[in-house]
């Protein structure tokens, strides 16, 4: 089989896993910038794609790659993948869900954290000489602990459910809200009680996303979201920036709505020097920490991603249906 790779070659080698599947396909790795008449001009004929998570691939491209079997994330989104055209074709479209639920889970809490703590401008007090004058000032204003909020997860996934795991031993109070709500022995094992999305966003101190990118999430956190939040409650993203109106979220900041938020992800990404967040004055800036989207790629993450994704790449050559199809019969 041909299996084009959309992707840093050198990643892909380093995560390869020892299958003696790989080593009998015809492998081709291509820059995730390329064209589409580079790709076809290169692997038309590719029976196998994997693709970053956030790179597009459209009804068009697949059009001309007849014997196009199977399109595969590297990660756990698949939102710039054309569903509709891969189903009516007979493409099947793969994620990795739940490979990098931890290491996400672990970069929430990291943010939420750095939020509560002043972490970015602590470092910056003890740098210039200021640190017994933050200190005082966070004596007189007070910090809080992450035992003492409640923390609402919007979604309720595997990242979610990590989310909620390691939240437990902070000793807070962890709600959830999703389409579909949970069985009650399900909220007992993860510690969590189920609130509309309503009461969660404005009864939480952190509110944080967990939930793919639709139609109906797409710039969910818009300006009444923001409003209806408490104005010392804090915003964490970890999922993806389409789910923020990043202009809203600006205005938010720069007027105090909410107390700050803490973003690994940003629309669009890359994100540009110019981004409306990133060139945010004073004091809405003061307010917003950025991690560059590392949360889910850890190497453990990407360990077990790469494994998923050779095996169903195997699935498919031996005939049977991968796991984690997410374009299935609607």
């Amino acid at each position: 089989m041909k299996i084009l790779i959309l992707g840093a070659q050198a990643r892909y080698e380093r995560y390869m896993p020892h299958l003696p599947f790989i080593r009998q396909q015809e492998l081709v790795f291509m820059d995730k910038e390329s064209s589409e008449a580079q790709i076809l001009a290169a692997a038309a004929d590719a029976d196998i794609l994997f693709v970053d998570a956030i790179t597009p691939v459209s009804g068009t491209l697949m059009a001309q790659m007849p014997g196009l079997k199977l399109v595969h994330s590297e990660g756990v989104a698949y939102d710039k993948i054309d569903l509709a055209a891969a189903r009516a074709r007979g493409i099947d479209v793969c994620n990795n869900r739940g490979c990098n639920a931890g290491a996400v889970a672990e970069q929430a809490v990291l943010l939420m954290l750095m939020l509560l703590r002043q972490e970015l401008e602590g470092d910056r007090a003890v740098r210039e000489g200021r640190q017994m004058e933050m200190k005082e000032r966070c004596m007189r204003e007070g910090l809080r602990e992450l035992s003492e909020c409640r923390v609402g997860l919007i979604g309720f996934g595997d990242i979610a459910k990590a989310t909620a795991q390691r939240l437990a031993p902070f000793g807070c109070e962890v709600f959830y809200n999703s389409r579909h709500r949970r069985s009650r022995d399900e909220e007992e094992t993860f510690g969590v009680t189920y609130l509309s999305q309503e009461e969660l966003v404005s009864s939480c101190d952190i509110v944080s996303l967990h939930c793919a990118v639709t139609d109906q999430t797409r710039n969910m956190v818009n300006t009444a979201f923001l409003q209806r939040m408490k104005s010392t409650a804090y915003l964490i993203n970890t999922a993806r920036g389409d789910l923020v109106d990043n202009q809203a979220l600006r205005e938010a900041l720069m007027a105090g709505t909410i107390a700050g938020a803490g973003l690994d992800t940003v629309a669009p990404e890359p994100v540009a020097a110019d981004h409306p967040l990133v060139t945010m004055p004073a004091p809405g800036r003061d307010r917003l920490v950025f991690s560059p989207h590392l949360g889910g790629i850890t190497e453990g993450s990407f360990r077990r991603a790469h494994l998923h994704m050779w095996r169903n790449a195997e699935r498919v050559a031996d005939g049977h249906r991968p796991d984690n199809i997410v374009n299935g019969e609607q």
